[in-house]
This record gives structure tokens, sequence and C-alpha cells, in this order.
């Protein structure tokens, strides 16, 4: 019999450690099924920092660093210039990427550092709380915006692809979602370029993801998918950003 699913060698079996309905399964899978795809399991350090993804190293079959909250950039930065072969990335949630390790993340694109931030976009910092994150949408509530966030009280929330996108060290810059197969697949093709684009030194790479959080969100996975898709994708658009000339 033909088999139509495998489990890729990229992960890690075990008892997932996230909430029902929660995407970040589905990027650690399609992070370690390109890799793996690549044959690149054996060469590759990622780090994952302070949130929901401090768990990541249980799930993905590579070498994994911890870093202390939103320093992840700094630390993939040391790593990838000590092991230049090696494929380097960082997994970080919004809260940790836009907030706590904003001026890492910057600096790190500014640089041009050389490797790949996966960034995971949910709009709520989901592990610490549910307090209210950088992407937090108006009107979105939290355990720090009882009746909804405002931009009189916190601003606009931040559209951190965009940002990254003005720098000149950034060599690619994609926002995906990972609310459909066909927002899956394509999200798939992103990770797979900005791992490329890393392997040929071009610059640093960055994909965001648009996930769900159903229990800091309090809905159902199913309305929360639906929350992706109606209130998050018109306010943080999908496309590629940035992107080496001639194609890369």
């Amino acid at each position: 019999m033909q088999p139509i699913f495998e489990y890729t060698k990229g992960m890690i079996p075990g008892e997932t450690n996230y909430c029902p309905g929660c995407t970040h399964g589905i990027s650690h899978r399609l992070i370690m099924e390109v890799l793996d795809e690549m044959g690149r399991l054996g060469s590759t350090i990622g780090v994952g920092p302070i949130g929901c993804s401090v768990l990541a190293h249980k799930y993905m079959n590579v070498d994994m660093l911890e870093a202390a909250h939103g320093r992840a950039p700094a630390v993939a930065s040391g790593i990838k210039r000590v092991h230049p072969g090696n494929l380097v990335f960082t997994y970080q949630g919004d809260g940790d990427l836009a907030s706590i390790g904003a001026a890492e993340i910057i600096h790190a694109a500014a640089r041009g550092e050389k490797f790949t931030s996966f960034f995971v976009n949910n709009a709520i910092y989901g592990m610490t709380g549910g307090q209210m994150a950088p992407t937090t949408l108006i009107g979105q509530k939290s355990t720090t915006t009882q009746n909804g966030r405002t931009v009189e009280q916190a601003g606009a929330p931040m559209r951190v692809s965009e940002l990254i996108a003005t720098l000149d060290g950034a060599a690619y810059v994609e926002r995906v979602a990972l609310n459909s197969p066909a927002n899956i697949k394509n999200a798939k093709k992103a990770v797979r370029r900005a791992f490329e684009i890393q392997d040929k030194n071009l610059g640093f790479s960055f994909v965001e993801f648009l996930s769900t959080c159903p229990t800091n969100w309090g809905v159902s996975p199913a309305k929360a998918m639906a929350f992706l898709s109606e209130k998050m994708l018109p306010y943080f658009p999908l496309g590629v950003y940035r992107a080496p000339e001639g194609g890369e």
C-alpha cells in the first residue's frame, strides 16, 4: 500500500506540549521536513528562547540551544560566525522577537547576519499568560487589555516583516499563514527558500508565520482559525517583502 503520510526524521516522536488548536506543531513540522529533504538535519543548529518555543528542542531533531528571552538573534549571530558551514535558525514568538528582543532582531538583520529567523506571530504572549504583544490587534482582548487594545493606550500593532524588509542586510523576508492547506504548502516553500538563501550566504532571511493561540484568545480551535483568516490576514498581508535581485 502506498503511504499517504510519513513521520519526518526531523521530528522527535513524543507527546506534544502545545494546546489543542495551536499551530506551533505545523511550523515545527515544516521546518524539520525541509531540513530533512535538504539532507541538513546533521548540520543545522537551532536557537529557541523563552516562550512556547522554549520546548522546541523536545520536537526538533537537530542541535538546539536555549537563549534568554529575546536574545536568540544575538546567540545565533555568534553560532553562525563560529560555524559558517552550518544552517542556523532562531524560532521565536511575537512577544519574544518583537518586544523583548526587538533590538536583537533589528540589528541582526541590519548587520546582514547569515542565519534564518522564524517568527511565530499569534498576536499575543502565549506561555507567559496571554498579555498584549506588539502584534495584538486593535480591539483584541488580552490579560493586559481587558477592554481591547486601543491606539491611544498602546499604539498600532507592529508589522514586523515590513519593518525588517526596510533593512539593507535583510536578503529575504516573507509572511505566510498556517490556516489552510494552500497557505501551509506556500509556507513550506518559504522555509526552504529562506534556508537556501542562507546556504548561499546572501544575507539575513526571515519568515513570519501567522499562527493561532486558541487558549489565550479564549476561543475554540475552529474559531481561532476564523480569527486568523478574518482579522489577522487583512492587517498582516501575506507575501514576499524582500528578496534577492535576480530571483535567487
